[in-house]
């Protein structure tokens, strides 16, 4: 069971995502947490679906958004 600490800090509304092209034509997806500063990126793999690499890559976020809120300072 999550904490509301979690639920609170996990809300999806909160977080930011940002498309960002790079020189040549690469792409980077940049996902940002106002309230913990948290901050996650990767570059695109322009062979796969920019739908499916947004849901992973906010998976992961998540999960550090809550692994963060775990670990004592």
């Amino acid at each position: 069971m999550v904490s509301k600490n979690i639920e609170a800090m996990i809300d999806r509304e909160k977080i930011q995502m940002e498309l960002i092209k790079l020189k040549g034509g690469e792409r980077l997806l940049r996902l940002t947490e106002p309230q913990s500063g948290l901050s996650l990126e990767r570059k695109l793999n322009p062979e796969r679906p920019v739908a499916d690499q947004k849901r992973q890559l906010l998976s992961v976020f998540e999960a550090a958004l809550e692994q963060a809120e775990l670990t004592p300072v």
